[in-house]
């Protein structure tokens, strides 16, 4: 099944990526299109996060959202769409709600990489902490609701970003730590369209976006280093 994979990139590296251990925390609009990608491209092990269920608001961007499966918890359906796609994966479900107070369960086992898409500032800083302390591989996923625009999503050092709010309050927590080295995330400079409501709007575009070019940052160091 991983022919064109191998044509591509050689035997070798589809090995390396096979035994690569990776975890997502967070598997709606960005973490599900950065699972399905890893898994379509040969991830073997991998540990997904979510404490939520599906609801009917999810099925337009969040590819395991389906009329037949509201109600159902989101690591579930995917564990069983893993399998469907690749039955050789080995996968780790976590069906918590990630706070301070318990984030030393992500860390029961030894990743290689960790994808963070959650929405949790104060989670996503301590992840930054966190990995730099045990030298995981991190790429942080910035704010993705409230813009349009696919063509604007890029990865970069925190420190370059801008016009984002979640963003700016990384960049004063790395640097108010004293964080050293590169803090790599995904961000879009785009400005969020703002609505009456306050609802954080968003549309399919720019979150799977988000999602395969944090697959990307993975498969990429994998074959490179």
């Amino acid at each position: 099944m991983f022919e064109r994979i191998i044509s591509l990139i050689g035997k070798d590296n589809l090995e390396k990526i096979n035994k690569t251990n990776i975890l997502v925390l967070g598997v709606g609009g960005v973490g599900g299109y950065a699972i399905e990608t890893l898994v379509r491209t040969g991830i073997e092990n991998i540990t997904i996060v979510d404490y939520d269920k599906i609801d009917i608001s999810n099925i337009n961007r969040q590819i395991i959202a389906t009329k037949d499966n509201i109600g159902n918890y989101k690591v579930d359906e995917f564990k069983k769409r893993i399998l469907s796609i690749n039955n050789n994966v080995k996968i780790t479900t976590i069906k918590e709600k990630i706070t301070k107070d318990n984030l030393n369960i992500l860390f029961q086992n030894n990743y290689d990489f960790i994808i963070d898409a959650c929405d949790t500032v104060i989670i996503k800083k301590l992840l930054i902490k966190e990995c730099k302390e045990r030298n995981i591989n991190l790429i942080t996923v910035c704010g993705m609701g409230k813009k349009l625009n696919p063509t604007l999503v890029k990865i970069c050092d925190i420190r370059e970003t801008n016009y984002d709010p979640i963003a700016k309050s990384l960049r004063k927590y790395v640097k108010d730590e004293k964080i050293k080295g590169k803090v790599m995330c995904i961000f879009s400079p785009e400005k969020q369209i703002k609505n009456e409501e306050n609802i954080v709007s968003s549309m399919m575009m720019v979150p799977s976006t988000a999602g395969i070019y944090a697959a990307y940052y993975v498969i990429d160091n994998i074959i490179n280093t």
